[in-house]
């Protein structure tokens, strides 16, 4: 199992490495291989002074952007899956986006800077998590049964997210032609405007450092769950572990590219279907997976029309739709 774990988990490291490079390359001005050598020696010793090593770090940035995020919005949805014990529960499920959604589209419509739309993007997820946690605080520190608590945690931030969409429609609603562009953007998700931080990259590290040494008690959770207490898992903090991490990182990761959907729900079935349901393999898998593929995905929008650049989130929903379709068929003949 050891060995087949490290194969796994570096071959995905290298197709990241090399998903990185293709994202690099690619563009409606191609690098050659010839090229890639100096421009990225250029690169890495911080000076840009040709067009093809400046091409490549802004390229290289945004990959980089997309991959962070794609690994956070996956390794979210593994999480926000074994807290609820619903596989069709993703990132966005408890309203945490919704919050964002209304910082963001607030800063947007009163014309303020891109800093000031990031920070009420992620105020507005914190809001909404804080609020989330005082109504379901009793079911996440495990006063009720698991079903009873997940369904209860579950139906709240439905109702939260319900409300945020209203005021979403509210602002868009009355939002004047001239923003009302960038506002759907962000809605749908777009990594254009996205810039290197360092704060996205410390949030995914060190909530996947914490769902790595939870790994064996989210199996007993996954399999066992109304006997985890009697098995000796901390029920309680772990419920609430998986909460806190899975809310930052859809924070986070909403906060620098908008909604993108689908990531969070189809990579992790995805790998559970590949990989089996070990939560100490499929947590860094899923992160490797979901940073590559919105990698590859965002590198697509940017060519297919190029000069013209398409909303990322729309095609992680053309490609999200018909494989969840696989999967559930899939499913279904088993």
């Amino acid at each position: 199992m050891h060995r087949r774990a490290l194969l796994i988990l570096g071959t995905l490291l290298l197709a990241a490495g090399l998903s990185l490079l293709f994202a690099g390359m690619t563009g409606s001005m191609s690098l050659s291989l010839a090229d890639l050598p100096s421009a990225l020696g250029e690169v890495m010793q911080g000076r840009a002074s040709t067009l093809t090593a400046t091409l490549l770090n802004l390229r290289l940035g945004r990959a980089s952007s997309a991959f962070v995020t794609g690994g956070a919005l996956a390794l979210a949805g593994v999480m926000m899956q074994a807290l609820l014990r619903n596989p069709l529960a993703d990132p966005y499920v408890l309203g945490i986006s919704g919050g964002a959604a209304v910082g963001a589209l607030a800063a947007l419509l009163f014309m303020c800077a891109a800093w000031v739309v990031d920070v009420a993007a992620f105020g507005g997820a914190v809001i909404v998590s804080a609020l989330l946690y005082v109504l379901a605080r009793r079911d996440l520190r495990g006063g009720v049964a698991v079903e009873s608590g997940a369904s209860m945690l579950l139906l709240t931030g439905v109702i939260l997210s319900s409300g945020c969409m209203a005021l979403v429609s509210l602002m868009l609603s009355v939002a004047p032609d001239g923003r009302l562009r960038s506002m759907i953007f962000w809605m749908i998700g777009d990594l254009s405007g996205a810039q290197v931080r360092w704060l996205p990259w410390l949030v995914l590290g060190g909530a996947l450092l914490f769902s790595l040494r939870a790994a064996r008690a989210i199996n007993v959770l996954a399999m066992h769950a109304d006997a985890a207490t009697t098995l000796g898992i901390p029920l309680g903090a772990l419920r609430q572990g998986l909460f806190f991490c899975s809310g930052l990182l859809t924070a986070s990761a909403v906060t620098s590219a908008g909604s993108i959907g689908f990531v969070g729900l189809i990579v992790p079935h995805a790998c559970r279907f590949a990989l089996g349901p070990d939560y100490r393999l499929l947590l860094p898998a899923t992160t490797l997976v979901g940073g590559t593929f919105l990698m590859l995905a965002d590198t697509l929008a940017r060519t297919v029309l190029a000069p013209q650049q398409l909303p990322v989130g729309v095609l992680t929903a053309l490609v999200g739709v018909p494989v969840f379709l696989m999967q559930l068929h899939h499913v279904r003949r088993k």
